[in-house]
């Protein structure tokens, strides 16, 4: 009888303490961009808050790689991608590469000389380590879905996107590289074609790639610094062979100034999208609704 009324006794208290609910985010404001320090890895970044953003409730996360030289402030100016960030409801993280240079940053892609012509040694910092660290970090602070996590960049952060869809493919559900799309590093014995052996993700990552016929800097065509060199659609086709895509190329006329180059039927419904800009120079030309919509399709298992 005593043991009877301790085990309700207990059920009762049990059942009125209230369970502990884990904080939300308390990272930022809706609608507010801010600069966050990320843990214990010494680096900050900006990172964008979206219009309507509840706390309690974690968004997708945009990952967005500034240009060569550039930083994560100017790259949100110029890509307008907070806009549509308050649209759509995403995260967006803005960070400064790892290797400073004149005025602003460069990414770390190993083998792959900057604009500077040299390539990154083991003393420089660890891009790739601190965007994964830098993502578990807001996902710990339930701020991000890392379900939904994405990338995209301008040329140098193009190049960025492309290293994490290489490296770390089971981290990102989509890639979005704007002037900047690349498989690998070029090969060394013939710089035309990608080193299959600097590419050979984990799974298959559905990509929209944008760029324009006009870019003399990272041009479609092929060519250009030693960092580029093989064509866009080398890049297109050689992501449509890892990603086991069994339609495609295939044109599709979108406007009189856009054309759209695809590979579909890819395993796990990883297509690899290219956009073109007819006339198009090396300057952030996606169309980030368009954007948004593809990467929104996928997330990571």
């Amino acid at each position: 009888m005593i043991f009877n009324r301790l085990l309700v006794a207990s059920l009762a208290l049990f059942v009125s303490v209230p369970a502990v609910q884990a904080r939300p985010c308390a990272t930022g404001d809706a609608g507010a961009t801010r600069r966050v320090e990320i843990g214990a890895t010494g680096r900050s970044m900006l990172v964008h808050f979206p219009a309507g953003y509840r706390t309690g409730r974690r968004a997708p996360l945009v990952w967005l790689f500034h240009g060569s030289g550039g930083s994560g402030e100017n790259i949100l100016k110029q890509s307008k991608l907070a806009e549509a960030a308050d649209r759509h409801g995403f995260i967006v993280a803005a960070p400064d590469g790892g290797i400073a240079v004149n005025q602003g940053f460069v990414w770390n892609i190993p083998g792959v000389p900057t604009i500077t012509g040299k390539i990154p040694g083991p003393d420089d910092a660890d891009d790739v380590a601190f965007v994964l660290a830098a993502t578990d970090w807001l996902a710990a602070q339930r701020c991000a879905d890392s379900a939904r996590v994405y990338a995209t960049g301008l040329s140098g952060g193009g190049r960025m996107t492309s290293w994490l869809a290489c490296v770390a493919a089971n981290r990102f559900a989509a890639i979005a590289p704007v002037v900047g799309l690349r498989a690998g590093n070029p090969l060394a014995s013939d710089p035309r074609l990608p080193d299959p052996a600097t590419c050979a993700p984990a799974r298959p990552v559905p990509i929209i790639a944008f760029a324009g016929d006009a870019d003399t800097t990272n041009p479609i065509q092929g060519g250009g610094a030693g960092y580029w060199q093989y064509t866009m659609h080398m890049a297109e086709a050689r992501w449509a062979d890892i990603n086991g895509c069994r339609s495609g190329p295939r044109t599709r006329e979108l406007s009189p100034a856009h054309y759209e180059i695809r590979y579909e039927r890819c395993r796990d419904g990883a297509d690899v999208v290219g956009r073109i800009e007819r006339g198009g120079k090396h300057v952030w030309l996606a169309d980030n609704d368009a954007m948004w919509t593809f990467l929104s399709r996928f997330r990571r298992n």
